[in-house]
């Protein structure tokens, strides 16, 4: 399936800088991370200004690496410049951070287990009009079996800038996994006690525990929002450390609900899913649990806004999902997707209908 439609914020898909507050956030605490530490460098793909890495470039130039459009190149240099002991955090787009050098990231970064940063922004749909070779759906997947990687998808710009700060020393490879910037507002102040490697809890409720990871965080939120209007009330669960995997805290926060749905911007197979749906299992837990993302697909093509619309995973989506869970919920076997083929198709009506359409 396909969207030739107009997205309401921008014509062609991306971001522009002055909507990216997210990874403007990130950008600051990345330039502000080498104004007190001078192992910090960082480098580039030729997507300097898309991926904000203009603040450091401009305050710290002659620690700014221009690599062009060669990404597996910059990933294997940076390996050999953190063996002098330099900090080196290398961005592009996700699939081609993640994908197009997974092996890289492998052999040149986690083999030796040195200290590089690999900075993965406009993950997963994000990229919309782009298509499959923009899109990475299966970053998740691959990094965490990657051994001595450590996995970070925060939910924010704000976030993600603590996180950045507070990994900076930690031994071993990281992969951030970021949006495309123009995601919502998850923390107007960041929380005390949060930090890497403990999930949040954003929101309580007892009726459902909603899981998410990255942008599909604060969409959790708005999702939890409608929820309370028809008295349904919802825990969501920021999972911004995907490795290590926090299995003991996620289980135990399962215990106390009824049913638990799992939201990521990422193929079901392989992902935050996934590994919750393991943790459970090893544990011996019976509980109604149902993954949310893509099934299995490559994602269609169209404006990033609907594209989430058409795989439910915006809030109007998970709201449906969550609350058909929790009408079925009490059977500790729900094999079939509760986001079906009917909704994507009237999804898409209402789309064209609407007269958006190019």
């Amino acid at each position: 399936m396909t969207f030739i439609l107009r997205d309401s914020k921008s014509k062609d898909g991306t971001a522009t800088r002055e909507m990216q507050t997210g990874l403007i956030d990130f950008g600051n605490a990345l330039a502000d991370l080498a104004d007190t530490d001078e192992r910090v460098v960082t480098g580039s793909a030729d997507l300097k200004s898309s991926t904000l890495l203009s603040a450091f470039a401009d305050r710290h130039p002659d620690r700014f690496f221009q690599f062009g459009i060669s990404e597996k190149n910059m990933v294997s240099a940076a390996a050999g410049m953190a063996t002098t002991g330099l900090i080196p955090y290398v961005s592009s787009f996700a699939s081609f951070a993640g994908l197009l050098c997974y092996e890289n990231i492998r052999t040149d970064l986690a083999y030796p287990n040195v200290s590089v940063r690999i900075i993965a922004t406009h993950s997963g749909i994000s990229m919309g009009f782009f298509a499959t070779s923009h899109h990475a759906t299966e970053d998740i997947a691959a990094m965490r079996a990657v051994a001595n990687l450590t996995v970070l998808s925060p939910a924010d710009g704000l976030s993600a800038a603590a996180l950045l700060k507070q990994t900076k020393d930690l031994p071993g490879p990281i992969y951030f996994r970021l949006g495309r910037g123009r995601d919502d507002k998850v923390y107007e102040k960041l929380p005390e006690g949060y930090k890497f490697g403990e999930p949040w809890i954003v929101s309580r409720g007892k009726d459902v525990l909603i899981i998410a990871t990255g942008l599909m965080v604060s969409h959790s939120v708005g999702a939890a929002q409608r929820l309370a209007e028809k008295g349904i009330t919802a825990t969501v669960l920021d999972v911004h450390t995907l490795k290590p995997f926090p299995a003991s805290f996620i289980t135990s926060l399962a215990a106390e609900h009824d049913t638990v749905l799992i939201v990521e911007e990422h193929n079901i197979e392989g992902g935050l899913g996934t590994m919750v749906q393991e943790a459970f299992g090893a544990r011996g837990m019976q509980v109604a649990s149902v993954k949310h993302g893509l099934r299995d697909e490559f994602a269609t093509v169209g404006p990033p806004s609907h594209c989430y619309r058409y795989y439910g995973l915006d809030p109007v989506g998970i709201s449906t999902v969550a609350e058909r869970l929790c009408e079925s919920g009490r059977s500790r076997f729900i094999t079939e997707s509760l986001w079906t083929d009917s909704d994507c198709a009237r999804v898409q009506r209402e789309i064209e209908n609407s007269g958006e359409q190019e």
